[in-house]
């Protein structure tokens, strides 16, 4: 299946017809992505996506191949092209041998529903980590593994468990654990640090809410109150169960930490479009 979502994509700064567009262009050879929100037409965050491009390219040692300020005149030649309001946004720089491209695409994008955001979703226990975990690289084969376990499952998200038996993060987010008033979440040296992770830690220093960075047991998890992903599609979402184990996905501070953060969202595009000018 195609994974550019639009009617067009952009390569190496040039607009193409979607039906131009190859996965192998991003699958063959070493990936590094940024995938963005699409907000009332605007990225969400852009600025923060942008350090952490530069950061994984850094740790790669790879060269960047497209400067913050061409991509976001390419962002803004392709959201012309195609006006949608809400959707993924996805930024690869693909090296292969000895050539290497960037683009620029829109991606199908899967969004809780309200429903799910009220009841929670269902994680899953992986016993997997990932090699580089402060880049941002595509691991085609194990996104592959674990989206067919969810599949067996019926789980939403895959919950990470290293050789340790901690749970690290999940495979497209971040995890908080919540007992009483602390939040428990993975240090940073252990994880792809994400944007959403980012914003909702703030949140927590401004709110007064405590936050303990220390991963949890696989096996101690049932002694928690409430668990939660943060990531650019869900941005705070609940879970209602890991495996077989139910949690409480009604929790007040987790719908409070979610309308903090979506707030934070409507500001980081009003910064965009006022930059824009």
């Amino acid at each position: 299946m195609n994974e550019c979502f639009g009617k067009k994509f952009i390569l190496n700064g040039e607009i193409q017809p979607a039906d131009h567009f190859d996965n192998s262009m991003v699958y063959e050879g070493d990936s590094i992505y940024e995938v963005i929100r699409m907000y009332k037409g605007s990225p969400v965050f852009f600025s923060d996506h942008m350090e952490r491009l530069t950061l994984s390219t850094t740790l790669q040692k790879k060269k960047m191949l497209a400067s913050p300020e061409i991509l976001k005149r390419d962002i803004l030649a392709l959201t012309r092209t195609d006006k949608r309001k809400e959707t993924n946004l996805k930024i690869v720089f693909n090296y292969n041998n000895d050539s290497s491209s960037y683009l620029v695409y829109f991606i199908e994008p899967i969004y809780p529903t309200e429903e799910q955001y009220r009841i929670g979703v269902k994680g899953i226990l992986y016993y997997a980590e990932r090699k580089d975990p402060a880049s941002k690289v595509i691991n085609h084969k194990l996104r592959s593994s674990i989206y067919h376990k969810l599949i067996l499952d019926g789980g939403y998200e895959a919950l990470l468990v290293n050789e340790k038996g901690l749970i690290t993060e999940g495979s497209r987010s971040n995890i908080f654990f919540l007992k009483g008033d602390i939040l428990y979440t993975a240090p940073d040296n252990m994880i792809l640090n994400g944007i959403t992770r980012k914003h909702i830690l703030d949140i927590c220093t401004l709110q007064h809410i405590e936050v303990l960075q220390k991963c949890i047991a696989a096996d101690k998890i049932s002694g928690y109150d409430a668990v939660f992903m943060t990531g650019t599609s869900p941005m705070v979402l609940p879970f209602c169960y890991i495996d077989t184990i139910p949690f409480n996905p009604g929790n007040p501070v987790i719908e409070k930490l979610r309308r903090l953060y979506i707030e934070r969202v409507e500001e980081s595009i009003s910064m965009f479009r006022d930059n824009k000018k």
